[in-house]
């Protein structure tokens, strides 16, 4: 009924916790395949196939890669979430970010460049619009052709 015999290595890989401290401060490169709670200061590159928690203290200057993320705290680098990235109203965001999905609580400062995966193509820019319609003769600063435009009766 009872057995000594345990296998102490049931636990898979991904399911392992990794936390990293109040007053602990980081500098260089992580590489896991479990969850990460940071609520101290990590200056580098983290990727993750699993979930990443920055708390209310936690502070991250580098790269994140991972695949869902909740940040209470601060980020200043490039940010690259698959799934879903959620900014709680503490959160303080600065960088690049490209995610899956994004939800920000009122309150969270977000500085950010926002790219959403998936996306089926990007839409041109302001000045690529331009340059479209000044290769068809339309420019839209051309007071001339606005001019025409406007003295054109109403249909």
């Amino acid at each position: 009924m009872f057995s000594d015999k345990k296998d102490k290595n049931t636990m898979e890989p991904t399911s392992g916790q990794n936390r990293i401290n109040e007053g602990t401060h980081l500098k260089g490169d992580v590489q896991s395949q479990g969850f990460f709670r940071i609520d101290g200061s990590i200056e580098g590159n983290i990727s993750t196939p699993s979930k990443v928690v920055l708390g209310k203290s936690g502070k991250i200057t580098g790269t994140l890669t991972c695949k869902d993320a909740d940040i209470e705290g601060t980020f200043d680098g490039n940010l690259d979430v698959s799934g879903t990235l959620s900014l709680k109203s503490t959160a303080h965001i600065k960088g690049e970010v490209v995610v899956g999905k994004l939800a920000v609580e009122p309150g969270a400062t977000f500085n950010a460049s926002c790219r959403m995966k998936g996306s089926k193509q990007e839409a041109p820019s302001k000045s690529e619009a331009v340059e479209k319609e000044a290769a068809k003769g339309n420019h839209p600063y051309d007071r001339q052709q606005r001019l025409k435009k406007s003295a054109e009766p109403l249909k």
